[in-house]
């Protein structure tokens, strides 16, 4: 039986930074490099000095800017994320209830029909085609939907209905009181992207704890995959449940079994320190005594140099775990013999 080690001896093991591989597959879909590639060429269109704001629309259709990249532009400038997308579109009627918006732009009225929305279904940025960096590199036309998202962010804080108004004020959508002003949009924009930049560190770490998961999940399906041992990504295993909210079940980030026999894999890599590991520490041993209680096991894979620095955490999931692991290759080794000789051994 693969034997436990001290937290020493897993931290000369430890990764403790990201390895490069996954930082590659990270940014390989992130939608940021795209958005500060293209921010000039979305500059420029803001910034034109136009006789009517709707002429925005032959100025994005003549440049080489998608629609699709132009709106994700919008958006992120506006904050305006997909929680609120959706209420746009299951609270358009009583938004603009006779279907059009009344705004003021450079001291004119303006009145804009829209045409798309409401949509049927979810309005999301999947639907949309700006979720992610593979949908962004996807050229698409300017449509109607477009259009009406388009002129909401831009021109729906200014509406002339003061109800409106305020509630669009606060959701950002007033980026056309700048448009024409090309020192404005800049500072804008650079501060917005500054502010950004910030707010997707934590989406990034996020983002590669996914890939870890997703590729620890792999390398056991491919090691296993002739021992008839069935993995699931965020899985439960009978009988284990969170007893303070109703006994509802537990999650984990990966569960094996075979038969009756459960392993669940908990799953926490952090270069910087936060709250994500004393959390597992504080739930270790509940979930330790319902998992040993019924017989199975619970490992925990904890790296990178943040969670090392919460050494009594870490001593905690150690106390309460039946393997504590960190990352890497031969880490995964270890991690392979415990599963088969729990798994295979008819005394375990």
């Amino acid at each position: 039986m693969v034997q436990k080690r001290t937290i020493e001896e897993l931290h000369q093991s430890a990764s403790l930074f990201w390895p490069e591989f996954l930082v590659q597959q990270q940014l390989k879909q992130s939608i940021i490099p795209v958005l500060i590639e293209t921010q000039q060429q979305f500059l420029s269109i803001l910034a034109l000095e136009l006789e009517n704001p709707l002429d925005i629309f032959t100025a994005l259709e003549i440049s080489k800017l998608s629609a699709n990249l132009f709106l994700k532009h919008l958006l992120i400038l506006a904050d305006f994320g997909g929680e609120k997308l959706q209420r746009l579109n299951q609270e358009f009627h009583l938004l603009f209830p006779d279907g059009q918006l009344e705004y003021v732009w450079n001291n004119t009225q303006f009145c804009y029909r829209f045409q798309a929305l409401p949509i049927s279904g979810i309005l999301s940025n999947q639907k949309l085609n700006i979720s992610s960096q593979k949908s962004l590199f996807k050229k698409h036309a300017l449509s109607e939907v477009y259009k009406d998202i388009i002129v909401v962010i831009l021109f729906a804080g200014d509406s002339t209905n003061t109800k409106i108004s305020g509630i669009f004020k606060t959701w950002g959508c007033q980026i056309g009181e700048l448009m024409g002003k090309y020192d404005e949009l800049s500072e804008f924009i650079s501060q917005r992207y500054i502010y950004l930049s910030r707010i997707t560190a934590g989406a990034k770490s996020n983002d590669l704890g996914q890939l870890l998961q997703r590729h620890i999940y792999k390398y056991l399906a491919k090691k296993l995959n002739h021992k008839d041992i069935d993995i699931n990504l965020n899985s439960t295993i009978p009988g284990v449940s969170h007893k303070q909210i109703g006994k509802r079940e537990t999650n984990f980030d990966i569960v094996l079994n075979k038969g009756e026999k459960y392993i669940a894999i908990e799953i926490s890599f952090q270069e910087t320190t936060n709250s994500t590991i004393e959390r597992k520490a504080g739930q270790a041993k509940s979930r330790f005594e319902q998992i040993d209680g019924l017989g199975n096991k619970i490992i925990y894979i904890i790296d990178g140099v943040g969670n090392f620095q919460r050494q009594s955490a870490l001593n905690t999931i150690d106390e309460y775990s039946h393997l504590l692991l960190v990352f890497s290759e031969s880490e995964l080794n270890y991690l392979n013999h415990f599963i088969l000789d729990f798994i295979e051994n008819e005394n375990c």
